[in-house]
């Protein structure tokens, strides 16, 4: 009974712990929170506090135990992918956090996750197991001393001046790239060179330990090192370059004094390297002045490429202008007695001393500028080299003005009257217009330019009553404007006067005449200009546009800025119009230096004028104190402009005979000279073949767009004769294209600055005329072309001009004789055919073959006929009373009209005369014709040309 008793015990306490591990009541439990620590070299997390699951089931057996724990992401991270959890007892629930990889703390020091404990279940499957609440997990990975220091610069330069001690010359830089403060920071520099005068502090400042003298060390260069809070060196030392100066001198360091343009460069720096030096002066303003001088150069810039003529044409400027200072000529003698200078350009400098240098412009002339509407330009330059004070003028008096033109000139029935004048720094139009009604006005301009002894340009544009003054391209508003004062009294009789104003005498009575006698124009000219002047026109009509006066007075060459965009804040920048001057102002000296070195030159023209261009730099410093501030020295230096590639000018496409015969060139168009002309402008510069395995240079012609300004067609030997023969030029065909001509009987030039294709039109529309009964047989000319003013010229084109006669006459065929050794030796001539151009072929005309074998095979034909000939000659001798005199009568009897001898007429007249001893000219040749009696249907004739010393031309 007792052991059933204890049997059934057992059993029910068996039953009771099998219903008691169905019932898996609670859940584990872990900490809310955990903080962890992992180094860079190991993968274990020490947490605090550390991972304990529990679970209110224990100590039954699954229930009660920790079977693992799971890692999620946290808010932000991603620690699930590189951390794990791992349960190192189950029945205590001890668990263990380390990382899959090696962590980085330089990528990321810091890493968050959340973790969960499961319990085993309710069995060994883990059936109904149960989870705990998530805990956050923070991670610090701790920081290992893997890498060294590295310096920012592996070379650092500074420049001190001699004889001073500096707290710090130059500041060095290292840069350690772990993650933590202790190992990052650079704990201090060290000078591993021996014995230096220098020394480093634990923030990288170099500083001289005593002062350094240029002249025993120019240049001191040492080694440094860095060290980090764990104590690692730098991975490479860093070198310093200390240049010590000599004592500072404040001024301009690195000026130029030449600088070298080659021409078609564009625009060059004019000051790469130049910078201020102020040896550390506060200063609060800096002006400088870069001059560069071009005064010498034509009229103030790069003008003497073309003529004054030529640039108005360039410019677009409206024609019609009419020069009263021309180049003296028959023409045009009011401009001989005026003394000139040399120029540069093509343009006259006529010079006036204020009291005899007058010209007196002829009323033919100054009918043509009438009207209140006109532009009236010139250049100006007050003084000059003859411009010498009145012997007669007292010390003290007041000079009165100076008259540059002054004009009367008559309107249908009234008169108008202008003059323009100087005054010191005044320049003032007095212009009436109506001398018998209408109140005269004065217009006043007060202008530096007026009186500084430079060359300028004046744009006068009268639009009555406005008036418009350009000086230099610029416009300047009248300072003033009235109309009383001292009223001149102009003699109601048109007259234009350049220099001075013309003052008849009586002239209050004259004026209430109204009339003066021609014969009783006495009277004197006051107001005399002293200076230069050229280029003086008037144009009547509308004014000129703006545009075309600045185009006129544009320079070609010049200062500039390089890039605006650059430039610093508080920096100024001013040009003014001739571009001769640039003023720079800043307060900063950084910004200044950049600013400097940003001036440039530029010069836009192709062949730019070589010379010397002299530079001047001028500075002004204002600092705050006021006496202690420096003062710098102005700086001179030159620019020079190399000699530009010359471009060949080549003349072609005419050879050196033109052949046709005379009637052609008595008709009346005449012929033309060069009918396929051909101009081609090249530039030949150097190329270097040594790169291409060539021995030696070689030189390459580059075809380019080019403007010619002038071609020249003349005579060779005697000039023209006006009654016998004429060149011809299509006048209307140079009206359109604007060009100008002078044809005289010893050249013809076309001049005026135009394209090729336009003088190539040009000159292949001359033309050569004859007069009826002009006998000739060859007139040479010459052609050639010029650019720029006649810096370039071309090739120089030589034509001969054959004439081709036809004879009807018919002479003693015994002429045959005297050229029979010419047909003997046709080799002689076949050079020369071979130069000529060959018209078609024209009745009465001799053409010769093209080819030198048919020119063989007719010569050898043409020497059997004259064997021939000679025994029907000599018969015909015999019955003929003299050899020669009865030319006329043999002529008569020669009876066989199958022969026919034709004489080559593009024999050059020249060898033929070269064949006797002493002959001269033209008219020492007689030509003789023997023709067949029988040959009246035929073209063909026999020409003979017999040379005689003392016979006459005769044409037939």
């Amino acid at each position: 009974m007792a052991r059933m008793s204890l049997l059934s015990f057992l059993l029910f306490c068996l039953t009771s712990v099998a219903h008691g591990n169905k019932a898996n009541k609670h859940k584990p439990w872990i900490e809310t929170e955990y903080q962890g620590i992992v180094m860079e070299n190991d993968n274990t997390v020490l947490l605090n506090p550390p991972l304990f699951a529990l679970d209110k089931d224990a100590p039954l057996h699954y229930a009660g135990e920790i079977c693992g724990f799971r890692v999620h992401n946290g808010p932000g991270g991603s620690g699930a992918a590189q951390f794990e959890a791992v349960v190192l007892d189950r029945s205590t629930g001890e668990g263990l956090v380390r990382s899959k990889e090696p962590l980085d703390c330089e990528s990321q020091r810091e890493h968050s996750f959340t973790i969960q404990a499961y319990d085993c279940g309710e069995g060994p499957d883990g059936t109904n197991s149960k989870k705990s609440h998530k805990a956050t997990v923070h991670v610090r990975v701790n920081d290992v001393n893997e890498f060294s220091p590295v310096f920012v610069e592996r070379r650092y330069e500074a420049s001190i001046p001699e004889g001073r001690l500096f707290d710090r010359i130059v500041r060095v830089e290292a840069l350690d790239a772990d993650c933590s403060p202790q190992y990052s920071q650079i704990c201090f520099y060290d000078i591993i060179t021996p014995n230096v005068p220098f020394a480093i502090d634990n923030d990288g400042n170099i500083k001289n330990t005593e002062p350094l003298d240029s002249k025993k060390q120019r240049v001191h260069s040492f080694w440094v090192t860095a060290f980090d809070c764990g104590k690692n060196r730098a991975q490479a030392d860093a070198q310093v370059v200390v240049t010590v100066k000599p004592s500072c001198k404040p001024g301009w360091i690195g000026w130029s004094k030449r600088v070298e343009y080659t021409p078609g460069s564009g625009s060059i720096p004019l000051f790469p390297s130049l910078h201020l030096e102020t040896c550390e002066e506060t200063v609060w303003n800096i002006q400088a002045t870069v001059e560069l001088q071009t005064g010498h150069i034509g009229k103030g810039c790069d003008r003497d490429s073309y003529s004054d003529r030529s640039v108005r044409r360039l410019c677009g400027a409206v024609r019609g202008e009419v020069d009263l200072l021309p180049p003296p000529s028959p023409a045009a003698n009011w401009t001989a007695a005026l003394p000139t200078l040399p120029s540069s350009d093509s343009s006259l400098v006529f010079s006036f001393n204020g009291s005899a240098h007058v010209a007196v412009v002829p009323d033919s002339v100054a009918s043509m500028v009438s009207g209140d509407h006109f532009t009236l330009q010139l250049w100006m330059r007050r003084g000059g080299a003859s411009t010498q004070p009145p012997a007669n003028q007292a010390r003290g008096t007041r000079k009165e003005e100076e008259t540059i033109i002054c004009s009367t000139v008559k309107n249908d029935d009234s008169y108008s009257h202008y003059s323009l004048s100087v005054h010191g720094c005044r320049l003032s139009l007095f212009y009436w217009p109506d001398v018998s009604a209408a109140r005269p006005v004065k217009f006043l301009w007060k202008l530096e330019q007026v009186c500084d002894s430079e060359w300028h340009h004046l744009s006068l544009s009268v639009q009555f009553p406005s008036v418009t003054l350009y000086v230099d391209g610029v416009t300047f508003d009248p300072a003033l404007i009235h109309d009383n004062g001292a009223i001149p009294n102009p003699a109601p009789r048109q007259r234009l006067v350049i220099g001075a104003c013309w003052e008849p005498e009586e002239k209050q009575k004259d004026i209430l005449n109204n009339s003066i006698p021609e014969g009783k124009d006495t009277g004197k000219f006051v107001g005399g200009y002293r200076g230069l002047l050229s280029g003086v026109t008037v144009r009547p009509g509308s004014v000129e546009p703006h545009s075309v006066v600045e185009c006129l007075y544009a320079c070609r060459e010049g200062l500039d800025f390089g890039d605006l965009e650059t430039l610093g804040s508080g920096m100024k920048v001013h040009v003014n119009p001739s571009q001769s001057v640039l003023v720079l102002e800043g307060d900063d000296i950084e910004s200044f230096n950049r600013a400097v070195q940003q001036v440039t030159y530029r010069n836009s023209l192709r062949f730019a004028t070589p010379g010397v261009r002299p530079l001047k730099l001028t500075t002004s410093l204002r600092c705050f104190s006021e006496e202690s501030c420096l003062s710098l020295r102005q700086l001179e230096g030159y620019l020079v402009v190399l000699q530009p590639d010359a471009p060949q000018i080549s003349l072609s496409g005419v050879g050196p005979h033109l052949a046709r015969p005379a009637p052609e060139f008595e008709s009346p168009r005449g012929v033309p000279l060069f009918p396929e002309l051909r101009i081609v402008c090249s530039l030949s510069h150097a190329v270097n073949t040594a790169a291409q395995g060539m021995e030696g240079g070689a030189l390459m012609s580059d075809a380019v767009a080019h403007t010619l300004d002038g071609c020249e067609v003349q005579p060779l030997g005697e000039e023209l004769n006006p009654e016998k023969e004429e060149l011809l030029v299509d006048m209307e065909s140079l009206k359109e294209q604007g060009l100008d001509i002078i044809n005289t009987t010893a050249y013809i030039a076309v001049t005026g600055a135009e394209s090729i294709s336009v003088y190539e039109d040009v000159l292949r529309s001359i033309r050569y005329r004859l007069a009826k009964g002009s006998a000739r047989f060859e007139r040479r000319f010459r052609l050639s072309c010029s650019e720029m003013n006649g810096r370039y010229t071309s090739n120089e084109l030589t034509l001969e001009v054959n004439f081709l006669h036809s004879l009807d006459s018919l002479y003693h065929p015994s002429h045959l004789l005297a050229s029979q050794q010419q047909f003997l030796h046709p080799s002689h001539h076949t050079g020369e055919l071979s130069g000529h151009t060959l018209p078609n072929p024209h009745r009465n005309s001799v053409v010769p073959g093209a080819a030198t074998v048919i020119i063989m095979v007719c010569v050898g034909f043409l020497v059997v006929m004259v064997i021939l000939g000679v025994f029907r000659i000599r018969s015909i001798h015999r019955r003929g009373d003299g050899a020669r005199g009865g030319g006329k009568e043999g002529g008569n009897q020669w009876d066989d009209s199958a022969l026919t001898i034709i004489v080559n007429p593009m024999e050059s007249y020249e060898n033929r005369m070269g064949m006797a001893a002493d002959t001269e000219g033209e008219g020492d040749d007689e030509e003789e014709v023997v023709e067949s009696p029988d040959d009246t249907g035929d073209d063909q004739r026999v020409i003979i040309k017999k040379e005689g010393r003392d016979s006459a031309p005769r044409r037939y």
